[in-house]
């Protein structure tokens, strides 16, 4: 039986030789597509670490200009200083203050 691609042997016996391969090729295109979700899943939540990859690197311009984070460090770092020096003077101010209230309630 020519006309039968391989579902019957020459002995009248069934080959699953077709089968088989449907089989493992249907596996592996479904192993393909579960693999492509995932990566489209990744790719949706980490879009920012995959465009930070594929972004152009700065150039020499963009190097000049201040970044946002080193000024906003630098800004809380004198806000600390003033605050710093500020409670240095009122510490070195409050001594006084208790002494003269002191005298004055002895008079």
């Amino acid at each position: 039986m020519p006309g039968d691609y391989g579902v019957m042997g020459d002995d009248g016996s069934i080959d699953y030789s077709v089968h088989e391969a449907w089989n493992e090729a249907t596996n592996v295109y479904l192993v393909v597509i579960l693999v492509s979700f995932g990566l489209f899943m990744y790719a949706k939540r980490n879009k920012r670490k995959i465009m930070r990859i594929f972004s152009v690197p700065p150039t020499a311009e963009t190097l000049s200009e201040p970044n946002f984070y080193d000024t906003m460090s630098k800004i809380r770092l004198r806000q600390q200083l003033e605050m710093y020096s500020i409670s240095r003077k009122y510490d070195h101010q409050q001594p006084q203050n208790q002494a003269d209230s002191v005298q004055l309630s002895l008079e």
